[in-house]
């Protein structure tokens, strides 16, 4: 969908990823009103609810403070993008312009499946550790396509050597790009960034930038 001109009416919901808060997309958030943006960073309790009782509050909310006559963009890290596509599976956002997903486990992660055993891992994480596994996800699979102009970046340097062993190549740490595919998207572009900190970092935020102004990635520019 093509952006207006108007980069006043443009606005920008930020999505942050499981047991994180808007804190870890300050960063972004910032670059993108400088940009011209308005942002909606969105705090929300992503331990307590299961996936789709977080999408149908958080994003309903999110929603209630953007103007109808706005083009809606959104950038999503993790969870975030899990969130978005429940969301879209059941509502129509007439105004949705781009969307920028940041190491989405579309296909869940194999570090859940690991965990999936221990009481430990549903206590801290909630009702989400249980609809984040590869095996038998009823809620990821019924997901489905998208349909919507969107670009996934993913992260291919393992923060955490712990954890990286149990992941495909390349990984993030936490997400195996392979992982962060979705069908129907429009773009995918792999830099090296761990999960937890790619948000941050100004080779994402460029992408970011440049997606939701073209609607593509630079695939030739320098990402190292």
């Amino acid at each position: 969908m093509a952006c207006p001109t108007d980069s006043s009416m443009q606005f920008v919901i930020l999505l942050h990823g499981l047991a994180r808060t808007a804190r870890s997309m300050r960063k972004l958030a910032q670059a993108l009103e400088e940009a011209g943006y308005h942002t909606l960073n969105i705090d929300y309790p992503s331990r307590q609810y299961a996936i789709e009782t977080l999408s149908d509050q958080v994003i309903s909310e999110a929603l209630s403070h953007v103007p109808a006559e706005a083009s809606l963009h959104f950038v999503t890290h993790s969870l975030g993008g899990i969130l978005l596509r429940q969301y879209l599976l059941k509502h129509d956002i007439p105004n949705l312009g781009r969307v920028v997903m940041l190491a989405p486990p579309n296909h869940g992660s194999q570090i859940a499946d690991w965990l999936q055993p221990y009481s430990f891992y549903h206590w801290f994480f909630g009702p989400v550790a249980a609809e984040l596994g590869t095996k038998n996800n009823r809620t990821l699979e019924h997901l489905g396509a998208a349909d919507y102009d969107v670009g996934v970046i993913a992260g291919s340097r393992a923060f955490n050597l712990f954890c990286a062993p149990f992941l495909p190549k390349p990984n993030d740490g936490q997400v195996s790009v392979a992982s962060t595919r979705l069908q129907g998207m429009t773009d995918h572009i792999t830099l090296p960034v761990s999960h937890p900190f790619m948000m941050s970092r100004p080779r994402v935020i460029r992408q970011v930038l440049i997606f939701l102004k073209q609607g593509h990635f630079d695939h030739n520019g320098n990402h190292c």
